[in-house]
Order: structure tokens, then C-alpha cells, then sequence
């Protein structure tokens, strides 16, 4: 089968590999979607933390499930082959404290498909079959949304968002996207910040977020106090990986407020801790998404909460990928998400 390796920070390559076979506890999924994050696109340019190379990348993944076995002393959980299907792409080992804890996105040995063990640009994918999801009557494109999308469900839950509060969400790419979107789902006053207007526009036209702010305006601060009564966002996360942005963002947080960190670079926070004592601010990481943001994402598409075709701005074929990416990484191509077609 035809698979896509990173060999090196800007090197992609198409190569031929054995198809899997199945083994026990396992599952084999033909791929027919594969989205593009931004992850995929910081390992193309040698910015992903925990990440080495020769890698094949891609986590955000649908297609059809040909092969499976179920995994040994599993609740039954019953798959038909032929139908459509996603997984979580977060293989926990199940023994540690984190899994013990009901934290497997946070397993001690995590193995992020794509990331710590090679993903999904490839024809065909063993997973394991406890990680399978169910399609739902859900098409390829929306089931290769689903991850990216709970990552920012997840989110959401760790700020434990409440009704009429004011979030502000820094970042708007497709995670950060997703984080607004289930953070008016929960009830909250969004608003949406980036140095991009073009990105700030999509977010009034095809997401409904009633307040944006450009990051590089010179009055931020008075533009968040003006939309809150002047009493700031009680609630930020942020989505952009961006050091600046992450320690600087404490200022624009209320007092008692919370703080969630969704994305993620290689440097040091540095707060400033008057600022941050005197909020008594409450700072938390989120990391991937649990079976739960899965199941809530589904049920947010399928009610028509979320409309995951707002997000694809560009198709490529699997053949295509390779002289496509690092166009990608550009801003001024308005790339949101770009889905590959597998097959």
C-alpha cells in the first residue's frame, strides 16, 4: 500500500508498505478522509513538541472498517464491517495513574497516532479495536472532524464553562474554532481573538461569534472591557500555541477567572505573579479529548449545533499531499481545514 512519511522537518515522501494484518484486539480501517491539523503541519516544519522523525503523520481520520477483532475482556461493543467509522487516536496503556483516574488523554505512556507511532496517510490503518468509533450515520468528511472538534469539547469541559459568562477564546484555527463553537454550546458569551481578520470574519459570518478582537489592535484591553461591563472574560483558553500570546493573556483574564492552555509550544510560561495571585486564577492544561467529548461532538453534528462543512476550505487527493503542505503553513492561503481524499 502507498503511504506518506515526514522523513525530515520539510520532507515528505511517497513509499510502498505491507497492508496490516489483523491481530488479536485489533482493527483495520481502510482510510477514506484524512484531515489536516495543526500538528501535522508543526511536525512538516520541526516545531511539535514530542515528536522524532521518520514519521507518518494524520490523526484526524474516517473510513471503513474491513477488519476486526474484538479486544480481549472488553465490554462487548459490536462493529459490522463495511461501515463507516473513526477512532480515538490516543492509545493508552490502561495501567497507570492517569488511566486509573479516568485521565487515559493524559496516559503516563500515551502513543498519539501520528505523533509518538505512525498515523493515518497511509491506504490502510490497524488500530486498536477499543479505540473504534461507531459512524452514526455520519459521512467521511464529518467523521474525520470529530477529533479535532472534541479536542476543543475538551477543552470547554476542563473550564467547566457556564451560561452568560464571557469566554474568550485566543486562536482561530480549526481547534480554536471548535473550542468557540462548544463553548456557545455551553452557554457562553464568546469572544473570538486573532491576528488574522480574515479568520476573525469567518468566525461572525459562519460560526455566529457575536464579539471578535484583533490581537495586534493597540486597545485590547478596552475593547474586552467595554464587551464585559468592564469586568473581563472570566473565562480564557487558549488555542494558538503561541508563547506570547499564552503569557500575555493573563492580563486580559477577570479575577477568580480560569485559564486553559489547548495549545501547546516547547517554551517556558512566565507569569508575572502579582497578576496572577491577586486573580487567584486558576490555571489548567487540556490535553487531547476523552471518549465522552467524542460522543458529545457526534451528538452536536447530528442535532445540527455544529456544522462541520464550514471548516473544509481545501481538498487535495492522497497523491496531491506531498506538493500541497507546505503551502498549508501559509497564512495568506485561508487555509481552515484541508481534508485529503483517500481512495
Amino acid at each position: 500500500m502507498k503511504t506518506l512519511v515526514c522523513s525530515t522537518p520539510g520532507m515528505l515522501e511517497y513509499k510502498e508498505k505491507e497492508r496490516p494484518v489483523l491481530t488479536p484486539g485489533h482493527a483495520i480501517i481502510k482510510i477514506k478522509r484524512i484531515g489536516i491539523c495543526g500538528t501535522d503541519l508543526h511536525a512538516f516544519e520541526g516545531t511539535q513538541p514530542y515528536f522524532n522523525y521518520p514519521r507518518i503523520l494524520g490523526h484526524e481520520l474516517s473510513g471503513e472498517l474491513v477488519a476486526f477483532d474484538e479486544a480481549e475482556g472488553a465490554d462487548p461493543e459490536y462493529f459490522s464491517i463495511g461501515e463507516k467509522v473513526t477512532f480515538i487516536p490516543y492509545f493508552n496503556c490502561g495501567h497507570c495513574i492517569a488511566c486509573l483516574s479516568a485521565k487515559p488523554n493524559a496516559c503516563v505512556h500515551i502513543k498519539v497516532c501520528g505523533v509518538h507511532v505512525d498515523g493515518g496517510m497511509v491506504e490502510y490503518l490497524s488500530v486498536p479495536s477499543e479505540s473504534l468509533i461507531h459512524g452514526n450515520g455520519l459521512n467521511y468528511d464529518e467523521l474525520a472532524l470529530i477529533e479535532p472538534l472534541a479536542i476543543g469539547a475538551h477543552g470547554v469541559s476542563r473550564a467547566g464553562v457556564q451560561k452568560d459568562e464571557f469566554v474568550l477564546v485566543i486562536g482561530a484555527g480549526p481547534i480554536g474554532l471548535g473550542t468557540m463553537e462548544f463553548a456557545r454550546i455551553a452557554g457562553g458569551k464568546v469572544i473570538a481573538m486573532d491576528i488574522n481578520s480574515q479568520r476573525l470574519q469567518f468566525c461572525k459570518d459562519k460560526l455566529g461569534i457575536p464579539y471578535t478582537v484583533n490581537a495586534g489592535d493597540t486597545d485590547v484591553m478596552e475593547q474586552l472591557k467595554e464587551m464585559t461591563s468592564g469586568h473581563m472574560p472570566t473565562v480564557i483558553i487558549d488555542a494558538t500555541g503561541n508563547l506570547k500570546a499564552i503569557n500575555n493573556a493573563l492580563y486580559y483574564l477577570a479575577h477568580g477567572g480560569r485559564y486553559v492552555l489547548i495549545g501547546l509550544q516547547k517554551g517556558d510560561l512566565q507569569f508575572n505573579h502579582p497578576e496572577f495571585h491577586k486573580r487567584e486564577t486558576t490555571l489548567m492544561s487540556s490535553r487531547n479529548a476523552v471518549r465522552e467529548d467524542f460522543e458529545l461532538v457526534i451528538d452536536a453534528i447530528k442535532n445540527k449545533q455544529v456544522e462541520p462543512g464550514n471548516y473544509i476550505t481545501h481538498r487535495v487527493l492522497f497523491e496531491e499531499v506531498k506538493q500541497e503542505m507546505a503551502g498549508w503553513t501559509d497564512p495568506k492561503n485561508g487555509v481552515i481545514k484541508a481534508m485529503v481524499i483517500v481512495g
